[in-house]
């Protein structure tokens, strides 16, 4: 019971970390910052999918699969944004 006391906390103290950077970066830094927020989801895939293929349990199976499903769905839309980005960039004609 105290390692999932343990594990939650940090997982709060995470998420509320996350929340207040993510916040305090000005619109225009959003986009060149999806780039690298790819590698990191990218690296997220390869555990999750580690994860859900131990097949330890149905519980680590499923949430894996989640994981894996919520990490590729951040990495498609990240090169989207990005590859919108570069369109503005790019000449006409």
């Amino acid at each position: 019971m105290e390692a999932l006391l343990t594990r939650l906390t940090i997982f709060v103290l995470a998420v509320f970390a996350g929340f207040e950077v993510i916040t305090k970066i000005p619109p225009t830094l959003h986009t060149p910052l999806m780039s690298g927020a790819n590698a990191i989801s990218g690296i997220t895939i390869v555990g999750a999918i580690v994860a859900a293929g131990a097949q330890e349990s149905l519980l680590t199976t499923v949430l894996g699969f989640i994981a894996v499903v919520c990490a590729s769905i951040n990495v498609v839309g990240g090169f989207l944004v990005t590859h919108r980005m570069l369109a503005m960039f790019r000449r006409k004609g």
